[in-house]
């Protein structure tokens, strides 16, 4: 069976060089008689992915060892709690910006805990769009400001990052990796590996280790960013064959180099984008300043046209081109893993079936 251009929001495609390397490993791993998903997490053999994963992270994000890589269970949703259960004290202040879904989503987590302030607030606004850096009202001595660098679900992502005044923290669960950044401005960074890391069942945090000192201790193990720190994700058994996806997705990039990825992504977008801007057919749904590279929204005139389209477009080898179902419409999902020819694939399909139905 031929593979499909899998245009999923996640779980996403991968680096199929990483999966024919899982495929030829699967059975056996290096000669050790066992696959990774039957090996303990306390043997050599996982000892060496688990630790080269984290090496790998590291030198992806610029990172020194004043950081902390962390690899967890529960997906960036739980982190959604678990921040503001340790760094939400009780009288402070915890500034977040919600530019979408996932930005309400982490507010919603939060103010279970503690006091927020929302910074920003574009989430209703249409076409989608991330708010301006004038707009964004900080909380002098906050505990902490909370960011989504990119919406998944209306396709805006922010372009530069703001100063906050307090330690930033950065929901990157659909970009990260996909861009150069100054990782260092970031306390704490984290995301679902399910989009641009490798596959669903692992959150990869990246923390100050200044900054989780001051975590509360009154927590249950589990829930303390302290607890796998002190020992290194492996407090209990962790997501190892994610984790080993993981380290080979990050082999790959780092032979690609993060710089290039952007140029290769910003590449893939703006083919995508193009074909939209030329087009009375065709209509985009993000402001154009915050369009995002790693998922491109747009629309049809009709909802019948965006079902025919979707149909006809997996009938054709393009696979989860359907928007998220609280907005609907098209979403394509380019995350790094995704083909430069899938895109192209997608574009000439665009332009025929505009000639077909417009």
């Amino acid at each position: 069976m031929a593979r499909v251009y899998n245009f999923s929001a996640g779980p996403a495609v991968l680096p199929l060089e990483a999966l024919q390397e899982a495929q030829a490993d699967l059975v056996d791993y290096k000669g050790s008689g066992m696959s990774v998903m039957e090996m303990s997490h306390r043997g050599k053999e996982y000892d060496a992915l688990h630790n080269e994963a984290i090496a790998n992270v590291k030198e992806l994000m610029g990172l020194s060892d004043d950081y902390a890589i962390l690899f967890l269970h529960g997906g960036a949703s739980l982190q959604f709690a678990m921040i503001p259960m340790n760094f939400l004290g009780e009288g402070q202040t915890a500034d977040y910006v919600n530019a979408g879904s996932w930005g309400s989503a982490a507010i919603k987590q939060a103010r279970l805990i503690g006091n927020v302030n929302v910074a920003a607030d574009c989430q209703k606004d249409i076409p989608t769009r991330m708010p301006e850096a004038g707009e964004m009202k900080w909380t002098p001595g906050a505990a902490y400001s909370h960011i989504t660098t990119n919406e998944t679900i209306s396709g805006a992502q922010l372009k530069v990052m703001p100063e906050t005044g307090s330690p930033l923290i950065g929901d990157m669960s659909s970009d990260i990796l996909s861009r150069p950044m100054d990782y260092s401005r970031f306390a704490m960074v984290y995301a679902g590996a399910q989009k641009n890391l490798g596959p669903s069942g692992v959150a990869l945090v990246a923390m100050r280790k200044d900054f989780a000192a001051k975590g509360s201790i009154s927590l249950p193990t589990m829930l303390r960013y302290q607890t796998h720190i002190d020992e290194n994700s492996l407090y209990n058994t962790p997501p190892c064959f994610s984790i080993y996806m993981l380290c080979l997705t990050t082999r790959w990039l780092k032979k690609i180099g993060v710089e290039n990825m952007f140029k290769i992504n910003r590449d893939k977008a703006q083919l995508i984008y193009d074909a939209v801007d030329a087009s009375s057919f065709y209509r985009g749904t993000a402001k154009k300043e915050f369009r995002s590279d790693m998922n491109v929204t747009f629309r049809l005139p009709t909802e019948e046209l965006e079902t025919l389209f979707i149909k006809q477009a997996s009938e054709a080898g393009m696979k989860q081109l359907k928007g998220h179902r609280s907005v609907g419409g098209i979403r394509a999902s380019i995350y790094n893993a995704f083909p430069v020819a899938g895109v192209q694939t997608l574009v000439d399909f665009m332009k025929a079936f505009e000639k077909r139905n417009g």
